[in-house]
């Protein structure tokens, strides 16, 4: 059975931090694009970050620029978004999805993504 399961959501404080994992199983991440996602209550879903290993690419949604980072550890077969200084307005289910080849241009709607997990929630909050 092919799927993803993300973990490590929950509550943190403002400028405290988080990793998020999403682990793999049935197939392997490695060779799949990876994007994380996240929506809000009362908001659309939003494309934070997603990272190809066929190109090398990775992109971030400029919401997160430089606050979080997306990383692999192929052994694993488990992607991790690291998610520093956050704020209230981080506050949302995250979810990971994959798919193949590349991230595309569209990446941070979603389309083409083949396997979704059914999320973590994060809450920033003091």
């Amino acid at each position: 059975q092919l799927q993803l399961v993300e973990s490590g959501g929950g509550l943190v404080q403002p400028g405290g931090s988080l990793r998020l994992s999403c682990a793999a199983s049935g197939f392997t991440l490695d060779y799949h694009v990876i994007g994380w996602f996240r929506q809000a209550p009362g908001k659309e879903r939003e494309g934070i970050s997603c990272t190809s290993s066929s190109d090398g690419t990775t992109y971030y949604a400029d919401s997160v620029k430089g606050r979080f980072t997306i990383s692999r550890d192929n052994a694993k077969n488990t992607v991790y978004l690291q998610m520093n200084s956050l704020r209230s307005e981080d506050t949302a289910v995250y979810y990971c999805a994959a798919k193949s080849y590349f991230c595309g241009i569209r990446w941070d709607s979603g389309y083409g993504m083949d396997y979704w997990g059914k999320g973590t929630l994060v809450t920033v909050s003091s």
